[in-house]
């Protein structure tokens, strides 16, 4: 019997809902000084309009070991945590100190330790949704579980992460970029095109001038780096814009035949970061 934790910066497929083998660790986010957990009471409406309201940056805290070590305890024989990427949270090394307290309390109640293995999803969103889906997908198959993080792991390595935001505000308001630059890029309608390094960072990969032209690049982009799309699950997720979302399937489904297209909407976590018609597409 296995479980995977994600933290809530990743979305739950629907398939993955209800039911006790995927489950959401909360991150808290703060918007001046109220916070806000990351979990089913999350409101994105009203999240969204408080970063607006506010002259200062919304800002996010990792899970707490003992959040971690709570999911953990339990029956399952094979644990499977997914973090955001450890270059942008604690959220990582969370998990890992939850893996060794959580054995050092079965080993001092003379038990077994559980198989946990922590992964780096060097991604975000639905990019650490889908890794979720790949170890599914290798529990099924009845592999061992150095096999099935073995496959994941180079699963890993071949993922690719891109988003495009709407607006630069909350870049402005964070320092991470000038006024004057996000004005310009405001007034000519500019859509920075962004991605993950090999490391889990984040770069600049392109821009375009409007949503549709971007997206366009977005996509071709996302070709460049995928040559076998019909074995490729793209995942989409999506703040508050669906029609953006499915104009994007409709892009992606112009260019190959994938595997399969999944959108779901941004939880909190996400929401931050990509604010209102952000768009997120992990391959």
């Amino acid at each position: 019997m296995y479980r995977i934790l994600i933290d809530s910066c990743g979305e739950l497929f629907p398939e993955m809902q209800n039911t006790e083998s995927f489950c959401n660790v909360p991150l808290t986010l703060t918007v001046d000084s109220q916070e806000i957990i990351d979990d089913e009471t999350f409101n994105q409406a009203e999240f969204l309009r408080m970063i607006k309201e506010s002259a200062n940056a919304p800002k996010s805290a990792c899970p707490s070991p003992d959040a971690y070590m709570r999911e953990m305890r339990g029956d399952w024989e094979r644990i499977y945590v997914i973090t955001l990427s450890s270059k942008l949270s604690g959220s990582y090394n969370s998990a890992c100190l939850a893996k060794d307290l959580i054995n050092e309390e079965l080993e001092d109640d003379d038990e077994e330790p559980k198989q946990i293995h922590v992964f780096d999803s060097k991604s975000a969103s639905i990019g650490q949704t889908l890794i979720a889906d790949k170890i599914a997908e290798l529990e099924k198959e009845g592999l061992s579980f150095d096999e099935v993080i073995r496959r994941t792991d180079a699963y890993i390595e071949t993922q690719h992460t891109f988003f495009i935001l709407e607006t630069l505000e909350t870049l402005r308001k964070a320092g991470r970029l000038s006024a004057l630059k996000a004005m310009i890029a405001n007034t000519l309608n500019i859509k920075p095109i962004m991605g993950s390094t090999e490391e889990g960072s984040i770069q600049q990969l392109g821009q375009g001038r409007g949503m549709s032209k971007a997206l366009d690049k977005m996509v071709d982009l996302m070709m460049e780096v995928t040559p076998d799309p019909e074995n490729r699950v793209v995942a989409i997720s999506h703040c508050n814009c669906p029609e953006r979302a499915a104009m994007l399937q409709k892009k992606l489904e112009a260019k190959a035949n994938f595997k399969r297209i999944v959108i779901v909407d941004t939880r909190g976590v996400s929401s931050m970061y990509a604010n209102d018609g952000g768009i997120i597409m992990v391959v």
